[in-house]
């Protein structure tokens, strides 16, 4: 049996950092508990101070395919290389072919530019005849990810 995965994020900001994977990802604020308009409704009547409003902060696929991305906020600031980094496979989603690497690297030169407008910095592309091609880019905590 699978399991369900959920992408957990440590961030200084949870919601603006979220704010811009939804951009990314093309994913949605998960919706407020049943029962409530809004995620502040939920947050005043659970008793949470304003101040605490941004101690975490969760997307979600709209359709429902894609894991949750979770959003915890840290005291700490990223300090080294990530381990692990998320793809995002925006040539493979528009049906970009995957032997043509032209078009692929057009496609994710037009989303990396997209991302950047969102807070995203453009860190190298890679044309690689025998890898592939991408665009390796900082989203505005400074992690590290890839649009492909």
């Amino acid at each position: 049996m699978a399991l369900e995965v959920q992408v957990v994020m440590d961030a200084r900001s949870p919601r603006a950092l979220g704010a811009f994977w939804a951009v990314a990802l093309g994913y949605v604020e998960e919706p407020p508990p049943a029962g409530f308009d809004s995620w502040d409704a939920a947050l005043d009547a659970w008793g949470f101070p304003p101040e605490d409003r941004d101690l975490a902060y969760a997307v979600v696929d709209p359709a429902g395919a894609g894991p949750r991305v979770f959003f915890q906020r840290v005291p700490e600031g990223k300090t080294v290389k990530n381990r692990v980094h998320l793809d995002v496979r925006y040539s493979a989603a528009q049906g970009v072919d995957r032997e043509d690497r032209a078009a692929k690297l057009a496609a994710a030169r037009e989303h990396a530019a997209a991302l950047v407008d969102a807070g995203a910095t453009v860190l190298r592309e890679v044309d690689d005849p025998r890898e592939g091609a991408w665009v390796v880019m900082a989203d505005p905590e400074g992690n590290e990810f890839c649009v492909t």
